[in-house]
């Protein structure tokens, strides 16, 4: 649910091994962080003295810090999966590799074409079948070289090894070669033509350290630092569940950021990551990952903070269980039966009013949610047609329902053939105030219906995900500019190759016409004929009714002004700060004491906290549990 992301998936880009990015969102994942419609702008009482403990924290850490630089501190509401680029997915993972490692390429910040990253060009054969790409003459952080070797050897590992393909898996699958014949000459040969080719979202590691490695599936890389890398900037510590530490890279291509170090803290309550802002504690909240409404409107009062909003890269759906299933055919889980009928699946979506959401929950932070890519990305945005779409129809719903043969019965309830009444679980995030919310309204709407739901709101969704133990579930990701990633995950080979495993799916759909989309998209060049071809695939899946997009929520976020004098927004004209594709805003950052000045490509939208040290976080409980099976990911 990332970006890619998402990356975001949030996290981004495809892989045959997946986690959820739904801490929303984040992503995976992820969406806005909202009340009902009269949410509270005061934290609770355990709240509040979580915030005591932090702020006690926050004042051991600066009093404790010798570095006596800028420090750049985000409060988050992810806690890392992984630092290996290998296995990490949530979008806060995802996006503190961007700083750390480069890729092949990048998106420029204005309008998320490709642009240079570690390769200075690239070029393609007449049949687009062998791609040769000019390294960068730059340095690892130990002041070794980084050569084409280190980009061969990191696909290759991915090619090879099961357990190095868990988090970008997908993007080599295509791959026959990748060789080096120089230190500056990367030349990868594809099987068949792939689109991907400019927006390959894979870190870049320095052999020299990886190839010590003798299990890619269990390494999470956060035992040694600093850890070698060569992005803007170096990670120097890190404790799980609290919080990771960064300095710049005074040697990054690029130039050296202006903060001398960047730290990115854990908040499991939103409220509390709120009041360190307010205080002082960090500059910039990004939410869960977007700030309430009350909370918005309340830091807009406050003359040294500075709320930026704009267009999200998120979705925020709700996701049906098709029947979890495995690739060697095996059956697993105890997803609802009822659900594999299309008119339920229909008739559940068609008693959601998605406006009343967008207004109640959202109070207007979000746009009404319509097909799986978001607004944003002009070119791949699609909705349905008058005749296809799945409209808030209670009426209709209720017919569909009688039509799949569940009537009601004289308590007014849904029943099957079994006499059973309908009673869906909804797996929902404990952390996110919006699944709660959303939640609520549907035991509101579902009941007229006669069918009855049970909120299961856990801080661990991986589990029961994975177990395909669940019958809906809030689900949501960031979208890459380039939306392959988004797009795999709904294929019939992103599932897991046994129960055991963990694969690349989201929630087990598998559809032998969406594949072939999928495939044509892939292997299409052609930007308007591969546009086209995507547009297809979301029809598809939206016929299918096993994904309902609810909300495209906003990007909002808060930052102190008296502590950042300017920082770079995706798009650079009106976006978001947190969780971009790329490292723009945090390599941008400008400090409010700093002389100098910024430049056409900064814009007012991102917040960065001057907090000496690293804060500890006390008394606040981890977000998501990791779990990880041989070669699997967590889901969140």
């Amino acid at each position: 649910m990332n970006t890619q992301d998402q990356h975001g998936r949030g996290r981004t880009g495809p892989r045959p091994r997946r986690a959820r990015l739904l801490a929303a969102t984040g992503a995976a994942a992820l969406v806005l962080a909202s009340g009902l419609a009269t949410p509270a702008a005061s934290a609770a009482p355990q709240a509040r003295a979580a915030q005591g403990a932090q702020a006690q924290a926050a004042a051991k850490a600066q009093k404790d810090d010798k570095s006596g630089g800028k420090v750049l501190t985000v409060a988050v509401a992810q806690s890392v999966d992984s630092l290996s680029p290998f296995l990490a997915v949530k979008l806060v993972s995802t996006s503190i590799n961007r700083l750390m490692y480069e890729y092949l390429t990048n998106y420029d910040p204005k309008d998320a074409h490709a642009i240079p990253g570690l390769a200075t060009k690239w070029e393609a054969s007449p049949d687009k079948l062998t791609w040769t790409y000019t390294i960068r003459n730059t340095k690892w952080s130990d002041g070794q070289p980084v050569t084409a070797e280190d980009a061969a050897w990191t696909f290759n590992k991915m090619m090879t090894d099961e357990g190095a393909a868990t988090a970008n898996g997908s993007f080599v699958g295509n791959f026959e070669k990748v060789t080096a014949p120089s230190p500056t000459q990367l030349v990868i040969k594809l099987k068949k033509p792939q689109a991907t080719m400019t927006a390959l979202d894979v870190p870049i590691v320095p052999k020299h350290v990886w190839e010590k490695v003798t299990d890619f599936s269990k390494f999470n890389n956060d035992k040694s630092f600093p850890i070698v890398g060569d992005g803007p900037f170096v990670l120097t510590d890190y404790k799980a569940d609290s919080y990771v530490r960064l300095k710049a890279n005074k040697d990054f291509w690029r130039g050296a950021p202006k903060f001398d170090e960047l730290v990115f803290r854990y908040y499991k309550d939103q409220d509390a990551a709120v009041a360190a802002l307010r205080k002082g504690e960090v500059s910039f909240v990004a939410g869960s990952p977007s700030l309430t409404p009350a909370q918005a409107a309340s830091l807009k009062s406050d003359k040294n903070i500075h709320v930026n909003e704009g267009p999200g890269r998120r979705f925020y759906a709700l996701a049906t269980n098709p029947g979890a299933q495995a690739k060697n055919g095996t059956k697993f889980g105890d997803g609802d039966p009822s659900l594999l009928d299309e008119r339920v699946r229909h008739a559940l979506f068609m008693a959601v009013d998605r406006k009343a959401i967008v207004d109640k929950v959202f109070q207007g932070h979000a746009v009404e949610g319509q097909g799986y890519i978001p607004p944003r990305f002009s070119t791949y945005f699609w909705k349905p047609s008058s005749g296809q779409e799945l409209a808030y129809d209670p009426a209709k719903a209720g017919q569909l329902l009688d039509e799949a043969g569940y009537k009601k019965n004289s308590d007014g309830k849904r029943v099957g053939k079994d006499g059973k009444p309908l009673n869906y679980r909804v797996l929902c995030h404990a952390t996110d105030p919006n699944d709660k919310a959303v939640g609520k309204y549907l035991q509101e709407w579902w009941a007229k219906l006669g069918i009855g739901i049970t909120l299961d709101c856990l801080d661990n969704v991986t589990d029961p995900w994975l177990a395909g133990k669940y019958d809906l579930a809030f689900d949501g990701w960031s979208v890459n500019p380039d939306p392959d990633f988004v797009l795999s995950i709904h294929t019939c080979d992103a599932r897991p190759q046994t129960p055991k495993d963990t694969g690349a799916t989201d929630n087990f759909i598998c559809d032998k016409a969406y594949d072939d989309l999928y495939a044509k998209q892939l292997a299409e060049y052609d930007p308007a004929k591969r546009a086209d071809l995507v547009k297809q695939m979301e029809s598809r899946l939206y016929d299918l009714g096993y994904m309902n997009v609810m909300a495209y929520p906003n990007a909002v976020e808060a930052y102190r002004t008296d502590q950042i004098k300017s920082i770079t927004t995706m798009p650079s004209s009106a976006g978001n700060i947190y969780g971009q594709d790329g490292y723009w805003s945090w390599w941008s950052a400008v400090p409010a004491d700093s002389g100098d000045s910024s430049d056409g490509s900064s814009s007012t939208g991102v917040v960065i906290g001057i907090v000496a040290g690293v804060v500890v976080l006390v008394g606040l409980a981890v977000l998501f549990t990791v779990r990880r099976r041989a070669t699997a990911e967590d889901r969140e």
